[in-house]
Order: structure tokens, then sequence, then C-alpha cells
């Protein structure tokens, strides 16, 4: 008694035109994918462009702070020094005014003169 091929050779069949349409999904996905880690690279690429060029304004930017408040920090240092010496002179101002003047202090109670 012979068998009957077309049973079998249908499920066959069947598998096999299952597998070729997962392999042809799976070539489109992998397409896809190969696209989208083109875009992924070419954001990062343009990301990573613009980081650098932040930092390098962010830098330029904190140097030119520093240099304003170095600046700023020596005039501090010499308006002090000439505040410092005008309080200087303006304690002297009284005994050199005296002085021209040629007032005399009166000599301390009890002291020879």
């Amino acid at each position: 008694m012979a068998r009957a091929r077309g049973s079998s050779n249908g499920r066959l069949e069947e598998a096999l035109a299952a597998m070729l349409q997962s392999q042809a999904t799976m070539l489109q996905n992998m397409t896809t994918l190969a696209q989208t880690q083109a875009a992924f690279v070419q954001n990062e690429t343009a990301i990573l462009a613009r980081i650098a060029e932040l930092e390098r304004a962010t830098s330029e930017r904190f140097a030119r702070i520093e240099s304003i408040l170095l600046d700023h920090s020596r005039i501090l240092a010499d308006h002090s020094r000439i505040l410092a010496e005008h309080g200087r002179m303006l304690a002297a101002l009284p005994d050199a005014v005296r002085e021209k003047i040629g007032f005399k202090a009166p000599a301390p109670a009890g002291s020879a003169q």
C-alpha cells in the first residue's frame, strides 16, 4: 500500500513559507535597526559637537569672568591702600594743623615744666 504524499508535503511547504516570511521580516527589522543605528550615531555626533562647543564657550566665558574679577580685586586693593593712607593722613592732620599754627598743648597737671 502506497502512502499519500500530499499531506506531509503541505505541512513542510507551509513551514518553509513561514520560515521565509520570518526571514523576510527579520531582514526588514535588521534594515530598520541599521537605519536607526546610523541616525543615532549621526545625532550622537551632532550632540557631542554641540557639547564641545558649549564647553569651549563656557571656558572662554569663565576665563573672561576670572580676568574681570582679578582686575576688580586689584582695583579694590588699590582703593583699600589709598583709603588706609588717607586715614593715616586724617589721623595726623590735627597735630599737623596745631604745629603749623604754633599751638602748644598745655602741660599735663602735676608735671614739671
